[in-house]
């Protein structure tokens, strides 16, 4: 008899949407039964019709305020209906939602993508923490996507199993080469760095337009492109950067990567980045800021670290990558092999199904 699962998120674009989506077409590919619920609209809805994949509609936003007790309400609504043997909670807000409704009544999977308890201060952070240690009663597995995410867990005295499966990236085929990219964008033959992510203050990339005219000073003819959109987009154009392209959301995400001479990820918190395991697969070097995840997808030899908030620091590792082309071409070959290594998306998707298969054979979460 098949096995069924409901995957439950709030992020509909970005990395999570990217993660939700390639798991569920290959648990369904598997044989298992998926539903995902998502809200109704962002590219994910798309990109689970084209994979033959089923969606239902499951409102909700972005953190906790006075619309959570409706996203419970219709988080066990389409619980009820769909009944599945076990559910896999993406992100925060699924997280608060789904556990809520569930309280460990059916096998509970809760994958963070990125602390909760990380993007605030003060009472926000003490209540965000209280919540996690409560919910984690009634989750089986918190599945990390890095070393680091599952010890922040640990320090901030989450109790149970906390299992970690690294993110994984695509690495079928060659990546594309440089200068056959720029011809598809348009885009000309000068130093280019690239950001992928969502414009928002947790990708920092305001961190590195403060830092760019430090980069120009070294490499006058530089370039940036921000390629994603978000709530930060008008605050960031505003800081007035001349040349810096914004790109928008595109569905062309690889040729962008396989434009750059650099691509960097100034993040202020994440779990693992999928946009850097992204480039490390496109053959680009990486320079990212030394939050969780950064260290154990880089190891040494693809790129830099610098420490969060060091403009100094990232305008220096930036330009000396956009200045010294062999350099990066070292870099971006280590990264693809590391990335062939450690990164390959189907033992990740492989490592994730045994959880769910080990899961499933023993008890639920205790109420």
């Amino acid at each position: 008899m098949s096995r069924s699962v409901l995957h439950l998120t709030q992020p509909v674009d970005g990395g999570v949407a990217v993660v939700v989506a390639g798991l569920a077409a290959d648990q369904q590919s598997r044989g298992w039964r998926v539903l995902v619920g998502a809200p109704d609209h962002g590219p994910m809805r798309g990109w689970l019709r084209e994979a033959g994949l089923e969606h239902a509609t499951w409102e909700a936003g972005r953190g906790p305020g006075l619309r959570t007790l409706g996203e419970i309400r219709r988080a066990r609504a389409l619980i009820a209906r769909f009944a599945p043997d076990l559910v896999h909670l993406h992100a925060s807000t699924a997280g608060l939602a789904g556990r809520a409704a569930l309280r460990g009544r059916l096998p509970t999977v809760f994958q963070p993508h990125a602390w909760s308890f990380e993007a605030v201060e003060g009472a926000m952070r003490r209540a965000a923490l209280a919540w996690e240690r409560r919910a984690a009663r009634w989750t089986d597995v918190i599945l990390c996507v890095s070393e680091a995410e599952r010890h922040q867990g640990e320090r901030a005295g989450l109790r149970g199993r906390l299992a970690v499966v690294p993110n994984g990236v695509e690495l079928d085929g060659a990546p594309e080469g440089r200068e056959e990219a720029r011809a598809a964008l348009g885009i000309g033959p000068g130093p280019l760095a690239v950001v992928i992510g969502r414009l928002a203050r947790q990708k920092g990339q305001d961190l590195l337009l403060g830092a760019w005219p430090a980069v120009r000073e070294r490499v006058p003819d530089a370039a940036l492109a921000l390629v994603g959109d978000g709530p930060e987009r008008g605050r960031l154009q505003a800081m007035g950067v001349a040349s810096a392209t914004f790109a928008g959301d595109r569905q062309d995400v690889a040729r962008w990567l396989a434009a750059a001479d650099v691509v960097v990820a100034p993040s202020r918190w994440e779990g693992m980045s999928l946009a850097v395991l992204e480039a490390m697969a496109a053959s680009r070097p990486v320079v990212a800021t030394d939050v969780a995840g950064m260290r154990e997808a880089l190891g040494s030899g693809t790129g830099a670290l610098v420490a969060p908030g060091d403009a100094g620091a990232l305008a220096e590792a930036v330009a000396m990558r956009l200045a010294d082309p062999p350099l990066a071409e070292r870099e971006g070959r280590e990264g693809r092999r590391r990335a062939e290594e450690r990164h390959d998306i189907r033992r990740t998707r492989a490592a994730v199904v045994r959880v769910y298969e080990e899961l499933l054979g023993a008890q639920p979460a205790a109420e």
